[in-house]
């Protein structure tokens, strides 16, 4: 399946690690995202989530299209541990339909979520795609534990390892799972800005 390139000048971007506080609060009140039948979605997390893992993506970025596998395997082993992934797709040039569309070319099954307001962006403290964030749940609120890389497969942009050798995501969720204190990279993740958004006064 093709990959749709960006063009090589949007710049490499590593994000710093910021927790931010109250984030039940604002899921639940100041969400503006929407999923793919153009509803608006308010929480993130129903009865029973423990962990919600956002991932965000941009159709045209390369390096997130080439985590689809390894976001669709993560699910699959982890949904049965009442973890909840969802695609986040920020950028202004990624509307509904264009979604719509990539979901469908990309065979994508993991619940996806069009953030064109970029509130998902601001309460995870993101900046690139691909990254992740991972939230504990308790009482209905959110916490974020960890946003960063999905794993080490990539060195630089347009340099990769054939396999990646640390998978920070997915032990970052097995820590959060048994309780153990919360493995935090020192490396940032590789990929493509998020452009952002004009916000209205």
């Amino acid at each position: 399946m093709p990959l749709i390139a960006r063009p090589m000048l949007r710049a490499c971007a590593v994000a710093a690690l910021v927790l931010a506080a109250s984030l039940g609060v604002a899921q639940a009140q100041s969400l503006h995202a929407i999923d793919l039948q153009g509803r608006e979605v308010e929480r993130l997390a129903t009865a029973g989530t423990r962990v919600v893992v956002l991932i965000f993506a941009a159709t045209d970025c390369p390096i997130s299209n080439r985590y689809i596998p390894e976001i669709a395997r993560l699910n699959r082993e982890l949904a049965a541990q009442d973890v909840a992934f969802w695609w986040v797709f920020p950028n202004p040039g990624d509307p509904l339909a264009t979604v719509q569309k990539h979901v469908h070319d990309y065979s994508i099954t993991t619940p996806v979520l069009i953030d064109s307001h970029q509130d998902l962006v601001r309460m995870a403290s993101v900046a690139v795609t691909p990254e992740a964030a991972v939230f504990t749940v308790k009482d209905g609120t959110l916490r974020e534990v960890y946003h960063g890389r999905i794993d080490d497969r990539y060195i630089a942009f347009g340099k990769e390892r054939p396999q990646a050798t640390h998978h920070d995501l997915e032990e970052v969720i097995q820590a959060t799972l048994a309780g153990r204190p919360i493995p935090q990279s020192h490396h940032g993740p590789i990929g493509c800005s998020i452009i952002p958004v004009e916000l209205k006064p």
